[in-house]
C-alpha cells in the first residue's frame, strides 16, 4: 500500500512551491535552488519525472509571475496573512499548472491541496487552496482574456527600460520570447565535424554554426558528450569570441571566463589562451570542462579589475559580469531578483574593468566588450563613454557575415546586439551586446 509520500506527483507540487520560496523569498538564483532541492529538500527522493515537472511548473510560474499574481488576486477576497507561509507559492505553482502547463483540472487541484495539507502552515488554508484552484479552473481562461499579460509579466523598470531602448512592439516580443523553454544550442569542437553531430544527435545547424536540439534531455547522456565532442553554449554567446578574427598562433586574454565556453572557444580556433576569472571554483570548473573538451588554456585567478602582468596582448575578449537579462529565457529568476540599483553597481565595474583591459592591450590590438544584458547602460552607454573618455581607440564595426548572416542583429554603429525574439523562428536566442574595438 502506497503511502502519502508515495502518491505520483505530490513531491513535484512540494518542490515546485520549495522552488518559488527559494527565489522569491530567500532570493536565491533559480538553479542553486534546484540543486539545493535535488539535494537535501523536498526532491531529494523524487523520481527523476518528478523533478522535471517541479523545474517546470516553477520555471513557469517566475516567467508568468505578473499574470499569475493578477489571477491570484482576482480570486482572492483579501491577501492572504503572513501565517500562511508557503500557500501563496503552493497557489502559483497550481496557476502555473492550471492556466499555462494545461495540466489536467483534477490533478492540479488535487495534488496541491495536498501539497498545502502535508505542510505546517499550509494546513490551514488547504479548503482556501481547493476553492481558488477550483475558480481558476473555471473562470481563469476569461480573465486571461483582459489582461495584459506581457505588461503584467516584465517588472515595471525593465518594461520602461526595453520601451525606452526598443520600442513597444519589440519590449512585447521579448517578454513573449521569455514564456517558451528555449532548446539546447551546442558549440562544436571541430567545424569539419559540425554536420556529422548535427545528424548523430538530430540537431539544427543555425547560421552561425551553432547546433540547436529541441527536447534534448539530461545533456550527459547526449552523443559526444563524454568525447568532448561539444560543450553547451547559446548561439548568441558563441558570438563575441568570433569577432576577434583569425586567432590560430595569437595569445589572446580571455577576462571574466569561467565557466569558459569562449575559452574552449578560442583554445578550439587555435589561439594560446589565457583565462582569468577571480573565482577560484568557476575556475575549477572552467578546467573541468577543458578538460573533458580536450582543450587547454592556461588559467589565472586574478581580479580583472587590477590585473597587473606587466605585458601586452594582441586580442582581448572581456565578457563583464551584468545583470544578464538578456539570458531570461534560461533563467527566468534573473528579471526577479535583479533591480535597477544592481545594473548601476554592474555598470560602474563594467566602466572599470573596460578601462583596465585596455590598459593591457598592445598598440594595434582588437578588444571585444561583451555582456549578456539587455540595458543600455551596460552595452551601448559602455562604449559611447569609453571612447569620448579614451581617444586612442575606435569602434571597429562587425559585419553581417560575423554576425552568421543576421542582419537584424548588427546595430547602425556597427555593434552586435541581439535580442530574445531574434531567430524566433528557431526557437529565438539569448540577448547579447558586443561591441570590437582597436587601440590605434
Amino acid at each position: 500500500m502506497k503511502t502519502r509520500t508515495d502518491e505520483p506527483g505530490l513531491a513535484a507540487r512540494e518542490g515546485a512551491a520549495a522552488l518559488l520560496e527559494a527565489v522569491l523569498k530567500g532570493r536565491q538564483a533559480f538553479d542553486d535552488a534546484f540543486a539545493n532541492e535535488a539535494a537535501g529538500g523536498r526532491l531529494a527522493r523524487a523520481e527523476p519525472r518528478d523533478r522535471a515537472f517541479a523545474r517546470a511548473i516553477a520555471a513557469t510560474a517566475l516567467r508568468r509571475l505578473g499574470t499569475i499574481d493578477a489571477v491570484l488576486a482576482h480570486c482572492l477576497d483579501k491577501e492572504l496573512p503572513k501565517r500562511a507561509g508557503i500557500t501563496e507559492h503552493i497557489l502559483r505553482a497550481g496557476i502555473a499548472e492550471l492556466l499555462f502547463l494545461r495540466v489536467a483540472a483534477h490533478a492540479a487541484v488535487g495534488m496541491n491541496v495536498e501539497a498545502a495539507a502535508r505542510d505546517d502552515a499550509g494546513r490551514h488554508f488547504k479548503a482556501l487552496v481547493n476553492a481558488v484552484l477550483r475558480r481558476v479552473t473555471r473562470e481563469g481562461d476569461a480573465l486571461l482574456d483582459t489582461l495584459d499579460t506581457e505588461r503584467l509579466d516584465t517588472p515595471d523598470w525593465l518594461w520602461e527600460s526595453w520601451c525606452a531602448a526598443y520600442g513597444e512592439e519589440t519590449a512585447r516580443r521579448i517578454v513573449r520570447a521569455h514564456y517558451a523553454d528555449p532548446p539546447l544550442d551546442l558549440s562544436v569542437k571541430s567545424e569539419a565535424e559540425r554536420e556529422t553531430w548535427a545528424e548523430k544527435l538530430g540537431a539544427q545547424i543555425l547560421p552561425m554554426g551553432t547546433l540547436r536540439i529541441e527536447d534534448a534531455g539530461r545533456v550527459e547522456e547526449l552523443p559526444g558528450f563524454a568525447e568532448g565532442a561539444w560543450w553547451v553554449q547559446d548561439a548568441a554567446a558563441s558570438l563575441p569570441a568570433r569577432l576577434l578574427g583569425d586567432v590560430r598562433g595569437k595569445d589572446v586574454l580571455d577576462l571574466c571566463a569561467a565557466p569558459g565556453g569562449k575559452t574552449a572557444e578560442l583554445a578550439a580556433a587555435g589561439a594560446h589562451v589565457t583565462a582569468l576569472d577571480r573565482s577560484k571554483p568557476r575556475l575549477e570548473r572552467l578546467k573541468e570542462n577543458l578538460g573533458r573538451l580536450g582543450l587547454a588554456a592556461e588559467t589565472l585567478a586574478a581580479d580583472a579589475a587590477t590585473f597587473a602582468p606587466g605585458r601586452e596582448w594582441e586580442a582581448i575578449l572581456l565578457d563583464a559580469p551584468c545583470t544578464a537579462t538578456g539570458t531570461a529565457r534560461r533563467h527566468p529568476d534573473v528579471l526577479r531578483l535583479k533591480s535597477p540599483a544592481d545594473r548601476d553597481k554592474l555598470a560602474a565595474l563594467q566602466a572599470r574593468l573596460l578601462a583596465h583591459a585596455a590598459g593591457l592591450l598592445a598598440p594595434g590590438g582588437t578588444l571585444v566588450y561583451c555582456t549578456c544584458s539587455l540595458e543600455p547602460e551596460e552595452g551601448k552607454d559602455q562604449i559611447e563613454a569609453f571612447l569620448a573618455a579614451h581617444g586612442g581607440f575606435e569602434r571597429v564595426p562587425v559585419s553581417v557575415e560575423e554576425a552568421g548572416g543576421i542582419g537584424e542583429i548588427v546595430t547602425g554603429e556597427g555593434d552586435l546586439r541581439s535580442l530574445p525574439c531574434h531567430l524566433s523562428v528557431e526557437g529565438g536566442m539569448d540577448g547579447f551586446y558586443a561591441a570590437r574595438l582597436r587601440r590605434r
